[in-house]
């Protein structure tokens, strides 16, 4: 008998999603950030189809030909996606109507093209004629010999034309939804305090009859259709290809790949489902969805904040308080570490580090590691300045960065432009390490200084985003740093050096193996009837052979406490262990993105903050850096933070071998919203230190 040793990636990542939905469905929860909620559950969706089910897709064709981890049972994995997402898409659907029911009671109105009042019909009107017409190619569909493809960002009308005496034989039309260019959400006009919105594609709706005039047809039903398609791509062994060659003929695969899922209205005419599902190539058991009468509920993150009456009660990020009476970030970290929690503190303290570097006549060069980059972004603004000043500066490029791949070819461009010496990446390692070094000279003696972080170079999502991010001029950590950056400049010949790492933990060369060895020492402390335990905070745990060492810990003795916002395959409940797991899972306002690893150590905790999450494409596929917390009052801090999210009780849900995704219970303890908390916790500290 085969017993599961862990839980299938793909349905504990499901279970993730299922508890994005959980906060849209949460009545405590701010009605716009409901809908916000809404929009993140759909784009995940659209991206798992995009990218999971199309790589299981893969797995079933090429069988054991497959480059890839095979999953046991992709074809399983596959039926149970279905049955999972289409019970989640009808729950979705509950939840977005008890949400319409809210928004009018905040007298708030989604309204259609056949609730529309005669100043609001003249109103659609005008604004189709003047800013919708222009970007409106209808499509005769049956009269094209080839299918045109679909775009699968996009939403499109699917049209059913006819003529009421029926002298004329119907016809079908497809409509795209220009929601590239114009905002899914029009405000109408109204003379009360009452507000009304119409989705984009409901104008179109409404002026069916004026773009199809030329026709002579007068009687019309349309329903929103959408294609997901395959969107990874391989990158060929063509050696007279550039990598910047083969990415940007993967970019235009992309948008040729292969239907993954069909989401359609449920009311759609069932003679034109049979078309689009024949036109489109798929079976009709082949990740069909049907739903209700709006998709691309992404764009719903977007959705008109400035027509609710409610303030947002979310405290701004406030500079950290070592930096705060400063008039050099420098300086100070010349001085001392510095460790800055996202977005509590202000990511301006970054910004300025860099802008310092760029204008200091002392500061030689600068190297850092870009994975994803803000669209107008600070970061690059201030490297390009310090070119202007006469540094060397050196920026690392991950054009694979999935779905980022297009912006950061544009990145090249312009930082090449400047001057920038640009790396673009090891062949068969993404490079997803978060590093800065900054080369400062004084009177002939060398120095560096420059940060490690769990999150993106990203002034814009480190707003939202719960990171860590340590300011530093410790000579051990940056000695590490700038081996890393010695081996991106020559990899071809230097992968020698990242063995040489001393103080960092650095994927795929040592990490596994430190990893191991210091749950083993926790396991050697437990025999011994020593302190020992392991605290992991990661977005992501897979990889197999650490799960198991985890278990193999907790059934001997060490106490395992795990906070995973995402996948998590490890069975958590297990009568062997000798203490229970603690494992949650916060959903919260902000998206819990950092990385945080605490072993015991008989009571002397070694601490980690890092890049990685614990699955194999992280541990043996990318170059990526855990960094230990030295500065005792840090290390605290941090710790002290882990714990206030292992105390939470309002927004922690328990991850339990089910995936049930129950609340932790508050019972008659005091309810602790560990974001909420650790914002105070962190001002108090700010007051505390004035």
């Amino acid at each position: 008998m085969n017993i599961k040793k862990t839980i299938a990636r793909d349905i504990s990542w499901l279970s993730f999603n299922a508890r994005v939905l959980q906060e849209a469905e949460d009545k405590s929860v701010p009605l716009k950030e409901r809908i916000k909620f809404l929009g993140i559950f759909s784009n995940n969706l659209d991206e798992f189809f995009r990218v999971r089910v199309a790589g299981l897709k893969k797995m079933i064709e090429l069988g054991s030909k497959a480059k890839m981890h095979l999953e046991v049972d992709p074809q399983h994995i596959l039926d149970e996606i279905q049955e999972i997402v289409i019970e989640q898409q009808n729950d979705f659907e509950l939840i977005w109507n008890d949400i319409l029911k809210d928004l009018k009671k905040s007298h708030i109105h989604l309204v259609n093209e056949t609730k529309l009042t005669t100043v609001q019909q003249k109103f659609v009107l005008d604004y189709f004629n003047e800013e919708v017409r222009s970007y409106i190619v209808p499509l005769m569909i049956e009269s094209l010999q080839q299918f045109p493809v679909l775009n699968d960002k996009s939403i499109y009308l699917a049209c059913k034309l006819s003529k009421i005496d029926r002298s004329i034989p119907q016809r079908f039309a497809l409509l795209s939804v220009p929601t590239r260019h114009l905002s899914r959400f029009l405000i109408l006009p109204s003379k009360t305090n009452e507000q009304y919105i119409i989705l984009l594609e409901d104008v179109i709706r409404f002026c069916l009859p004026n773009i199809f005039s030329f026709f002579g047809y007068d009687k019309f039903s349309s329903h929103i259709i959408k294609v997901t398609r395959d969107a990874e791509f391989d990158l060929d062994n063509d050696v007279s290809s550039t990598l910047i060659q083969k990415i940007q003929k993967g970019l235009k695969n992309r948008k040729k790949g292969k239907p993954v899922r069909f989401i359609y209205d449920k009311a759609i005419e069932p003679a034109l489902l049979t078309y689009l599902v024949k036109r489109l190539g798929l079976t009709h058991n082949e990740n069909l969805i049907p739903g209700g009468r709006i998709h691309n509920y992404k764009d719903f993150i977007n959705f008109p904040e400035h027509i609710f009456d409610a303030k947002s009660t979310r405290k701004k990020p406030f500079t950290h308080p070592h930096l705060k009476n400063s008039n050099s970030v420098t300086s100070v970290v010349m001085e001392k570490d510095v460790m800055l929690h996202f977005p509590y503190h202000s990511y301006d303290s970054v910004i300025d580090l860099l802008r310092e570097a760029a204008i200091d006549p002392e500061v030689v060069s600068i190297k850092i590691t870009c994975y994803r980059l803000a669209p107008r972004s600070k970061i690059i603004n201030a490297l390009t300045n310090a070119v202007r000043n006469g540094k060397q500066v050196t920026a690392m490029l991950e054009l694979r960065a999935r779905f980022d791949e297009e912006a950061n070819l544009k990145w090249k461009e312009e930082l090449e432009e400047a001057g920038v010496k640009v790396l673009i990446g090891v062949p068969n390692l993404k490079v997803h390490a978060k590093l800065c070094l900054i080369k400062k000279r004084v009177n002939n003696v060398t120095t560096h200084y420059g940060f490690v972080s769990t999150g993106n170079l990203n002034e814009k999502t480190a707003k939202v985003y719960g990171d860590h991010c340590l300011l530093t001029s410790d000579r051990k950590i940056m000695a590490d740093v700038n081996r890393v950056f010695t081996y991106l400049e020559s990899p071809a010949t230097r992968i020698g050096i990242l063995k040489s790492c001393k103080t960092l933990l650095v994927s795929p060369v040592n990490m596994r193996k430190q990893l191991l060895q210091f749950i083993n020492k926790e396991i050697k402390n437990a025999k011994a009837k020593k302190p020992a335990g392991i605290t992991l905070k990661v977005n992501s745990l897979s990889d197999k052979i650490l799960i198991e060492k985890l278990a193999e810990a907790a059934k001997l003795g060490v106490e395992i406490k795990l906070i995973i916002r995402g996948i998590n395959c490890m069975f958590t409940e297990d009568k062997k262990f000798k203490k229970p797991v603690q494992a949650i899972s916060i959903i919260d306002e902000f998206l819990e993105h950092a990385r945080v690893m605490i072993f015991e150590n008989n009571g002397q905790p070694n601490v980690f903050i890092s890049s990685a999450d614990w699955m194999v494409r992280n541990i043996d596929h990318r170059i990526e850096v855990a960094c230990p917390i030295i500065e005792k009052d840090i290390k605290q801090e941090l710790i002290e933070i882990i714990k206030i999210q292992l105390k939470d009780n309002i927004k922690a849900r328990i991850l339990d071998n089910d995936l049930s995704n129950q609340y932790v219970n508050p019972r008659n303890t005091k309810k602790i919203r560990s974001q909420i908390e650790i914002s105070n916790y962190l001002l108090n500290k700010k007051t505390a230190s004035h």
